[in-house]
């Protein structure tokens, strides 16, 4: 009985929550940083914002096909998470402000990438309705743009897929070919030598050959020595002089209970030794720590849950261990973040809002 009257009221948090900002609101606060700006609809996962050379800011994630009408409906009546709706082209976005969005259709597909040229007999076989590209991201590579996405189906692989400039359309290249294997969300980091890091699963890591063709060196597993980074959406990002290790978990360590979390650890080098993990941010799982124009740092949020999102207040007062629970609302919300580097050369990562700044009761591992 005491579930359903907390649906209840669930859903009356929920009834205003799927509408982005109005614009004004949401240029007060970028200026202000200090709660978080829910700036795009729509039905989004893994949402991924990249920064590029010309100032363009760029928007991807899981998203469904375009023509869905299921991405616009109750998201919460479309399977476990919304994970039905997804589709297997990358849906992208770019903005000049974080606030008004041009679309740019679907720029890139499963088709782009390695597989079917190298089992063409799975999406063959494979209805398309069954066809997943996950979690999509778009990384500066040097003169060019490198897209990387894991998917489960057709064929359980990964694509690293290359522009021959700055321009987000094909004909792509993918140099890697089938050597790309099965890697679970993939991401890429650029150090200071130009040299381009592919981090997968959670979590391992090796250096890109020059011509992305191949790794120079064998895979070397990373993370913090205490406990697993999390499960999923590991990345990359060099503040000061550490190597910051970001992940994602469930805060009871049991899949779909609590709140999606964001955590880190920090090492001198990419490869290790890391630090114990840490706790980046509540309900940021796999989110992306951005730079804005004035390097301001924010971090991506999206809706993962089970149940309708939660009030604040019910966040911070009721048990959310029981099933999977999140305050974020359908779409694209970004939470502003303090990341730097102290003189003490400790790195500190808080976010801004305190809804998503500190740890449930939930949580299982203490900070």
């Amino acid at each position: 009985m005491k579930k359903h009257i907390w649906m209840l009221i669930l859903v009356c948090f929920s009834v205003s929550l799927f509408a982005a900002m109005p614009a004004e609101e949401i240029r007060a606060g970028l200026e202000s940083r200090d709660k978080a700006l829910h700036i795009k609809d729509g039905w989004i996962r893994d949402p991924y914002i990249v920064l590029s050379p010309h100032g363009w800011y760029y928007l991807t994630g899981t998203t469904p096909l375009p023509d869905n009408p299921q991405q616009y409906e109750n998201p919460y009546n479309v399977g476990l998470g919304g994970v039905s709706v997804v589709g297997y082209k990358m849906q992208a976005w770019r903005s000049k402000d974080l606030v008004e969005w041009e679309y740019l259709g679907t720029p890139y597909s499963i088709m782009d990438g390695i597989w079917p040229k190298a089992k063409p007999e799975r999406f063959r076989n494979v209805d398309k309705s069954r066809w997943r590209l996950w979690a999509p991201e778009i990384h500066n590579v040097g003169g060019k743009w490198a897209i990387v996405h894991t998917s489960p189906s057709p064929v359980k692989g990964a694509n690293l897929s290359l522009t021959d400039d700055f321009k987000l359309e094909g004909p792509y290249e993918n140099p890697m070919g089938a050597d790309i294997g099965r890697k679970h969300d993939p991401s890429l980091f650029r150090d200071e030598s130009g040299t381009v890091w592919m981090i997968w699963g959670a979590t391992q890591t090796a250096p890109l050959k020059d011509d992305f063709s191949g790794f120079k060196a064998k895979p070397a597993k990373i993370g913090p020595p205490n406990r697993n980074i999390g499960h999923e959406g590991c990345l990359m990002r060099k503040i000061g002089d550490k190597y910051v290790l970001f992940g994602t978990g469930w805060s009871t360590l049991k899949m779909r209970h609590g709140s999606y979390n964001l955590y880190y650890s920090v090492a001198d080098e990419i490869t290790g030794k890391y630090s114990d993990r840490k706790f980046a941010g509540r309900f940021l799982g796999h989110g992306t720590p951005f730079q804005d124009k004035e390097g301001n740092w924010w971090c991506t949020a999206f809706y993962n849950a089970d149940v309708p999102p939660i009030g604040k207040v019910a966040a911070e007062t009721m048990d959310i261990s029981g099933d999977a629970y999140t305050i974020n609302e359908q779409g694209v919300t970004i939470v502003p973040m303090d990341i730097s580097q102290l003189d003490s050369g400790e790195i500190h990562v808080k976010a801004l809002d305190p809804a998503y700044e500190s740890p449930g009761e939930d949580e299982k591992q203490e900070f």
